[in-house]
């Protein structure tokens, strides 16, 4: 299907009254970007960041009036200067564009990651198929492959984890097909949920291999192991729930942290001895015993 996107370049101040009247007049989706260079890696807690320039894209029916639209939008928008432009988006098929390319991963000596639609590389090794739907986890983000690294070098034979933020449910797939005994996925996203029951069945896991649950229905246990691949802002909020999940002598596995933060998320362990800390680009690992 052919569609039209209208760009508009913007301000950090500006950019939800733009948002919201492409909405009005129709866009079936709008995108806001950095328009500087400007990033962002993590929000404080509560927070929508915004860069100081802001390119904001509204996507439209190829058959809309484009006109129209620009005078409405000129309209409702009286106090900013817009600046608009009308592209045709080149027609794809775009879930077609992302699998092809999603390549296996080898994260480690045993275990790779292998999209779902392709052939293992190896077929002897450990081999997690994935389909992510609409989750995070596929294995490509530096967080997810230093996890999943680790796992990879554990004896995790009989253990017991959780997975805190198991998004496509990627690290508690890998840990049990690495040995584990039983995994608890838990994530604020029901989307996630159901990609993790999805990609369990799809590597013949037994359905009560890895339960999953919103956060307020997670039962709380003690684990061998506690996963959570999330942000440092969460990771230092959830310290006191985290920690007290792990047994005396467990471990625990904390990712999503940039290298400037992972002083203050040790800190919020105070219980753990961590080991030196894993970097990969800007994003690090920390992985700690409990005393």
């Amino acid at each position: 299907m052919p569609w039209l996107q209208l760009i508009i370049h913007s301000n950090r101040d500006q950019a939800p009254a733009i948002e919201d009247a492409l909405m009005d007049t129709g866009a079936v989706s709008v995108t806001l970007q950095d328009d500087a260079d400007q990033p962002i890696l993590e929000p404080a807690l509560g927070e929508t960041p915004l860069w100081d320039a802001t390119r904001i894209t509204g996507l439209y029916d190829a058959d809309v009036n484009t006109d129209a639209i620009s005078l409405m939008l000129l309209s409702q928008l009286p106090a900013a200067p817009l600046q608009v432009k009308w592209e045709q988006l080149e027609d794809k098929d775009w879930e077609r564009e992302w699998m092809d390319n999603f390549h296996p991963i080898q994260c480690g000596g045993r275990l790779w990651i292998c999209p779902s639609w392709k052939q293992p590389p190896e077929a002897a090794a450990v081999n997690l198929m994935l389909d992510p739907g609409l989750a995070f986890g596929t294995g490509t983000h530096p967080t997810t492959f230093l996890c999943l690294q680790w796992l990879d070098g554990q004896p995790l034979a009989g253990k017991t984890l959780v997975d805190f933020g198991c998004g496509s449910g990627i690290l508690g797939i890998a840990a049990l097909l690495l040995g584990a005994d039983q995994v608890v996925g838990v994530d604020i996203d029901p989307q996630a949920l159901l990609a993790t029951r999805d990609n369990a069945a799809r590597n013949q896991l037994l359905a009560n291999a890895m339960p999953v649950y919103l956060p307020a229905d997670a039962p709380e246990t003690e684990v061998d192991i506690m996963l959570a691949n999330i942000l440092a802002g969460p990771l230092v909020e959830l310290a006191p729930l985290l920690s007290r999940q792990v047994r005396t002598g467990g471990q625990l596995c904390l990712s999503g942290i940039l290298a400037s933060q992972a002083e203050t998320v040790m800190a919020a362990y105070p219980d753990f001895r961590f080991d030196p800390v894993a970097q990969k680009e800007e994003w690090v690992r920390l992985t700690g015993l409990k005393m």
